[in-house]
């Protein structure tokens, strides 16, 4: 059965009713077949996801996104400065 991949309001939602069942007495093993992930894939989850709520993985990944753009930003400018750093030096 290949990958599938979900979004973090996703997993944080299936997190979420992991552990509305656990506390209503059923085992990961059965809390795992109701969310549709093997167990390993449930501890993985809950090690990167377990504490954040939903707003604030909206809020990381507004935040990703717009360091990403940052980090585009700055390259550029350094190749622009390198340009002309070559071009006053008469290296062209």
């Amino acid at each position: 059965m290949g990958k599938k991949r979900r979004s973090m309001e996703e997993i944080i939602t299936k997190l979420r009713e992991a552990e509305i069942a656990l506390v209503k007495g059923q085992t990961v093993a059965q809390v795992c077949r109701q969310i549709g992930v093997m167990e390993q894939t449930y501890y993985r989850w809950r090690k990167e996801h377990g504490g954040i709520r939903l707003d604030q993985a909206r809020r990381l990944r507004a935040l990703e996104k717009e360091s990403q753009r940052l980090k585009r930003l700055v390259a550029d400018q350094a190749l622009d400065i390198s340009i002309l750093k070559e071009r006053v030096e008469g290296n062209f």
